[in-house]
């Protein structure tokens, strides 16, 4: 009643002849020093070249592109530091600008005091 009619002499010689099988295809591989063995090992090689040069490539661009963003930063920040100089530039002279027209006010307000008190005095 078992599923497998075959006996244990059957699956040793499958067995036997699988390994047989398997030791022919690996003999029958190509030496180390076959020309399409070279061949292939060359190609392999190119591509391995080409790929290292590729990432060079990529290296010195990514670079270049850091380097650039480094300079658009470094723009960005001497813009900010200008302008913020302008604005206190800008907050000096407005306080100049105060500081220079204070003695002019204190005389018109005094000329204006002076005339008020001298208006009440003629009454």
């Amino acid at each position: 009643m078992s599923f497998n009619q075959q006996s244990f002499a059957d699956r040793q010689a499958t067995s036997i002849n699988a390994r047989k099988a398997l030791l022919e295809r690996f003999k029958a591989r190509p030496k180390a020093d076959d020309p399409v063995m070279l061949q292939r090992r060359a190609e392999r090689e190119g591509f391995a070249r080409a790929r290292a040069e590729r990432e060079v490539e990529k290296t010195k661009i990514r670079a270049e592109a850091e380097r650039l963003a480094a300079l658009e930063q470094a723009r960005i920040a001497e813009e900010k530091r200008e302008e913020e100089r302008a604005r206190e530039a800008a907050i000096v002279a407005e306080q100049a600008r105060i500081e220079a027209e204070r003695p002019r006010k204190v005389l018109l307000e005094a000329v204006s005091y002076m005339q008020m008190r001298s208006s009440r005095n003629r009454r």
